[in-house]
């Protein structure tokens, strides 16, 4: 049906490609950009929420609820959200536009993507996968850690309450003074999670073995994820239903809880107390735009992968708004929510926020559930607080794998029907493979190496992989062609901004980052230990792990192609992708078009004749 014509000043007349208005929730046949095997149609999500929701999991998980309160309270308080909130306009919107543009359209995974974009960088699609490879053996430790405190919740008092437990040492003490646990003295809590749940050894030169229980927890939490993703989209997109929704109901609860108790909104005001004299500084800004990207998932793989499955007329530009709108408020809830707590912490000890206040894990597993134990019914808020976090991080978790499963199904398509038969069995390979590596991370040493695989493949891979990727998208391929690209999707231009953002402020901005990134290095160390230098060098392998796909990649482009190395490199610079432009027609034939009536919209064949009116890779496929 044609439903709309617009003339724009300068311009040509043209109409809506009458297959984009369709409902967004009905099944769409048309073939993708990329060849697919006969009578294999790639899986699409069922509706729209599903996707919505998945990428909502993916992107609001456990850095929101115990990294992006820290932070904002050490770069600024309040002030902080100002460079906060401009790096998320100039750099993390339009690059999650970018990313979800780009899988929607060539209907592929990252490396799929990125081949067809630019074969000469497909190598930083591999990077991502490599990367969220890594990644998702040892963010399932931290969920393994989640279901161990669950199981641990249905007790009264809660077993990190007291000391007097096998695990504790003389030096546990249930006293809150500050001074004691500066003399030596250590809480039952901190206790828990380094005695007993870690069996923390001195060093990573002491590495031990993997803890049965945990081995059996971490096993648990790959059932879980298996279970989430067996059948692709068809079950992801059920499960997100839950696991999407649910965590906001507990934060806002915890929330509730915290603002009643005693301390909360002196904790509330150190949060938001704006300290405007930081905003001079560089690394406020970087942090800012780190956060961004970091918290969305940008170069992680998975916002092209998730995409994928979308329908080739999906509005991606509100998606792109209200996943990122959703993201950034989570995380300034997640921020109440927690130092409303940490207020009521320093309360109890007699000290200041600050004394209190820390990220990461030890939030997470030492601090939090310190106060819990403090609050009458414990075992409740203990109970529903770790579900919260079982629940954030299995979101982000099944979506992470589901970037690995979507490039092997997508480049191994023909081997998988043959030898593993189902998808199902290829998920249950992969489930598998990365059970048995993250098992170094529950041995007694393994929270070192956990801390050493997480500061050198996310910290310092991740920029270098989404500068590749900007400049392969941005720059060679070109944002005005993705521009076009994404009005042949929805039928209307981005924004100026945008394609102003792809060519020249986020690559700058991510240059920036990684460039500061390397002048601020130093070796990584967890609280006081200081790591030897056989282990800053497995760091640097584990890192290189990722980056060099990069220059395989371009290796493997160059001598795929023929010629000369300057005829080679030209041709990996061209795109897969045909460039290809709006509908268009001109004013006299719109009325044509009028007159047959709403119910009969001009046929493929009819806009094919004219040569300014190239069809779309959904239509080609059509006819």
């Amino acid at each position: 049906m044609l439903s709309s014509v617009w003339t724009q000043p300068g311009s040509e007349t043209r109409v809506r490609d009458p297959m984009l208005d369709k409902d967004e929730d009905a099944p769409d046949h048309r073939g993708p950009v990329h060849d697919t095997e006969p009578g294999e149609p790639r899986d699409q999500w069922a509706r729209k929420a599903e996707f919505l929701l998945a990428m909502v999991g993916y992107a609001v998980g456990l850095g929101n609820v115990w990294r992006f309160p820290y932070l904002c309270y050490k770069s600024g308080g309040g002030a902080f959200l100002i460079p906060y909130f401009i790096m998320l306009f100039l750099c993390g919107i339009p690059l999650l536009y970018m990313e979800l543009s780009v899988g929607q359209y060539t209907q592929q995974g990252p490396v799929g993507a990125l081949e067809k974009i630019c074969p000469l960088l497909k190598g930083a699609g591999l990077a991502t996968v490599v990367i969220t490879f890594i990644f998702s053996t040892y963010y399932n430790v931290i969920i393994t850690w989640a279901l161990y405190y669950l199981f641990n919740s249905f007790q009264d008092p809660l077993p990190w309450a007291t000391c007097g437990n096998p695990w504790n040492t003389e030096n546990c003490t249930t006293g809150l003074n500050r001074s004691l646990l500066h003399n030596g003295s250590t809480s039952p809590s901190n206790e828990f999670f380094y005695h007993n749940v870690l069996e923390i050894s001195s060093g990573i030169d002491d590495f031990g073995a993997p803890q049965w229980d945990l081995s059996l927890t971490l096993l648990l939490a790959w059932v879980i994820v298996y279970m989430c993703i067996f059948k692709g989209v068809k079950s992801t997109g059920k499960v997100v239903y839950f696991t999407a929704t649910f965590p906001y109901i507990v934060l806002i609860a915890l929330l509730i809880r915290g603002l009643t108790l005693d301390g909360a909104v002196d904790g509330i005001l150190y949060f938001l107390k704006p300290k405007w004299y930081l905003l001079g500084t560089a690394e406020v800004w970087i942090n800012a735009a780190a956060q961004n990207l970091g918290s969305i998932g940008i170069a992680y793989g998975g916002c092209i992968a998730l995409s994928s499955y979308n329908k080739f007329n999906n509005n991606v530009f509100k998606d792109t708004l209200m996943i990122a709108c959703i993201n950034s408020a989570t995380s300034i809830l997640a921020g109440f929510a927690i130092f409303s707590v940490m207020g009521y912490m320093a309360f109890l000890q007699g000290t200041t926020v600050e004394e209190v206040a820390t990220q990461g894990p030890g939030l997470a597993f030492v601090v939090y559930p310190q106060a819990i134990a403090t609050m009458p019914v414990s075992p409740l808020w203990a109970i529903l607080f770790f579900i919260m976090l079982l629940l954030l991080g299995i979101d982000s978790q099944f979506c992470t794998v589901e970037v690995i499963i979507t490039t092997l199904y997508d480049h191994f398509h023909p081997f998988i029907r043959k030898y593993l038969k189902r998808k199902e069995v290829l998920v249950l390979v992969v489930c598998c493979v990365s059970y048995l590596l993250g098992l170094p991370n529950i041995t007694q040493g393994g929270m070192y190496f956990f801390q050493l695989v997480d500061f050198y493949a996310a910290a310092i891979s991740i920029m270098i992989i989404a500068l590749f990727e900007v400049i392969a998208i941005s720059w060679i391929y070109g944002g005005n062609r993705l521009a076009r690209n994404i009005e042949e999707m929805t039928g209307n231009k981005p924004w100026l901004y945008f394609i102003v953002c792809w060519y020249g402020l986020s690559p700058v901005l991510i240059g920036g980052i990684m460039i500061f990134g390397f002048i601020q290095y130093t070796p990584v160390r967890y609280g006081d230990y200081y790591y030897p230098g056989w282990g800053q060098a497995i760091g640097w392998v584990i890192a290189s792990l990722s980056i060099i796909s990069i220059p395989i990649g371009a290796i493997h482009a160059l001598l795929k192609e023929k010629g000369g190395f300057v005829q080679r490199f030209k041709a990996t610079l061209k795109s897969k992708i045909p460039d290809r432009g709006a509908l268009r027609f001109e004013p006299e034939e719109i009325g044509s078009y009028q007159k047959k009536g709403p119910s009969v919209p001009p046929s493929y064949n009819e806009i094919s004749r004219h040569e300014a009116a190239p069809l779309s890779p959904m239509q080609e496929s059509a006819l």
